[in-house]
């Protein structure tokens, strides 16, 4: 397993223009907010939990083989990310505007890395997917 910094590292060589990310810095928090507020709507159950809800503690269980920190930024990104869906509910059923949010949010990460001028990361290995989400908040990471 690699450990963050170089998680880091390689996810940042197809992140260098200022633009790109400005862009990711907006689009992979609204990518992650939407992807947990669809799986949660998933309306297989296995008894009292949702198909999605085992999905989100699997990838928490991937988050936490980076470390407790790691594994505490994400938990608290799915924790906001359940606030933010149970608020959009109020208005109705959420499952569109996560799917606007979803899309729109991925056209953003394309336009950036046009602008990079290179390809995405999740590319060469989905995890990287995993990784967008921490590289976002990774000054929280830096040993000071």
């Amino acid at each position: 397993m690699k450990p963050l910094e170089q998680w880091f590292s390689e996810y940042s060589e197809s992140h260098q223009h200022p633009q790109n990310q400005v862009i990711h810095k907006i689009c992979v928090p609204l990518i992650f907010f939407s992807i947990v507020g669809l799986l949660i709507q998933i309306p297989l159950s296995m008894g009292p939990i949702k198909l999605g809800e085992v999905v989100i503690a699997v990838a928490l269980g991937w988050y936490m083989t980076l470390g407790a920190l790691p594994f505490l930024v994400m938990l608290a990104q799915v924790i906001l990310s359940y606030v933010l869906t149970y608020a959009l509910s109020q208005f109705g059923n959420p499952v569109y505007s996560l799917l606007a949010i979803f899309v729109l949010a991925w056209i953003g990460q394309f336009k950036g890395h046009q602008i990079e001028g290179k390809k995405p990361s999740f590319f060469k290995d989905l995890q990287f997917l995993l990784i967008g989400p921490l590289w976002v908040v990774q000054s929280l990471f830096r040993k000071k």
